[in-house]
């Protein structure tokens, strides 16, 4: 059995970040990843994708984006960032390697992964939120005649172009693949179950994130009273056109359900222009398309599910065991969550500070142990 200071889990922004920040405080490491590259999921993200988080807030410790990408980075440089950094920090993940088990061991771990087994004194889990998509079993599915696909399949709108879509969920993906398919000469239609928080990408001109970052001092409920008025005067009052807001307001939202608003790129002006169409949820699924709950039938092509993804750690760790199975630290069982708060002031922001302070909590107990 192979022994390390550290075995973190996943080799996207957060398992990199982590590692550049063990290296910098001089522990040892080992990095086990199921994919056959660093930063998976973004390799498989939609052609369109962009960071709705400028680049300056959105680097990962000790390396910022290069000077010549966009402020909102696109996917494809996103990666090529992610290559660089591990090569700047000479982190050379272990890939095809699927972890099966992480268990206590005394005072320490035993990471059990496709073919190898490593006893760490720390775990760090960060494999990511969006691990494994979620795919809702809607009454009638098995009757639909058209093609149904999960949004993590999605690449571009070519294969659509003049079908009847309809975008099932209204995250950021769904709104942003919504938008791609008109661009792209399709028909779509989304399907909006709850209220939903919308907030333009850039706000009279300032990043929304940079906004968000300076009101963050004031009160949660003087920005929950606030903002409503302001997203009117950009956006618009949408609840006509079938979107509405949540009762909780955008940061009690965002506490409460770990969802942060979507960041608008454009869909809202063509929801408010007829382009796009707003529907309720879906109560079943015919042979040739939908009745939403509202009892309205419509017909449809095809069904992409933007309905999220949910994170993958719950196969490895066991969830009865007191610090496990939840997303948070525990410095005293040597075990870690990186990458799984996503504020709204940005995820990859968080990932940074997250990375660090692990980083050195994990240096400290290795220092004390070793002056024991």
């Amino acid at each position: 059995m192979e022994q390390t200071n550290v075995a973190v889990i996943g080799a996207g922004p957060a398992g990199l970040a982590v590692g550049a920040c063990l290296r910098k405080v001089g522990v040892d490491f080992i990095i086990l990843e199921k994919g056959e590259q660093v930063g998976t999921a973004w390799r498989h993200h939609y052609q369109r994708l962009h960071l709705h988080t400028i680049k300056r807030f959105s680097s990962l410790p000790f390396r910022p984006f290069d000077r010549s990408y966009p402020r909102y980075v696109p996917r494809a440089e996103m990666v090529r960032y992610l290559e660089s950094y591990a090569a700047a920090f000479d982190i050379k993940p272990r890939f095809g390697e699927t972890v099966r088990s992480v268990r206590r061991d005394a005072n320490a771990w035993i990471v059990e992964s496709a073919s190898s087994s490593v006893h760490a004194e720390s775990v760090v889990i960060a494999s990511g939120m969006n691990a494994d998509p979620v795919m809702p079993d809607f009454s009638g599915r098995e009757n639909f005649k058209g093609r149904v696909v999960h949004s993590a399949e999605y690449v571009d709108s070519a294969p659509f172009r003049q079908q009847r879509v309809l975008v099932v969920g209204m995250g950021n993906s769904g709104a942003e693949i919504a938008l791609d398919l008109l661009e792209g000469g399709a028909k779509p239609t989304l399907a909006v179950r709850s209220g939903v928080h919308i907030v333009p990408r850039d706000l009279f001109g300032i990043p929304i994130q940079v906004v968000a970052m300076a009101t963050s001092a004031l009160p949660a409920r003087a920005n929950d009273t606030l903002i409503p008025f302001v997203l009117d005067l950009a956006l618009g009052n949408l609840a006509q056109f079938g979107i509405r807001r949540p009762r909780q307001g955008i940061l009690e939202h965002a506490a409460k359900s770990h969802k942060i608003p979507v960041l608008d790129v454009g869909t809202a002006k063509k929801i408010s222009a007829g382009a796009i169409k707003v529907m309720p949820g879906i109560s079943t699924m015919t042979e040739d398309g939908v009745v939403f709950n509202n009892g309205e039938q419509r017909l449809f092509d095809v069904i992409i599910f933007a309905t999220g993804y949910r994170p993958n750690y719950r196969s490895f760790l066991p969830s009865d065991d007191g610090a496990l199975g939840v997303e948070r630290n525990d410095d005293d069982a040597g075990i870690y969550f990186v990458g799984f708060h996503v504020p709204i002031t940005g995820q990859l922001r968080q990932i940074g500070k997250e990375a660090i302070s692990v980083a050195n909590d994990i240096a400290r107990r290795s220092n004390a142990r070793a002056s024991h």
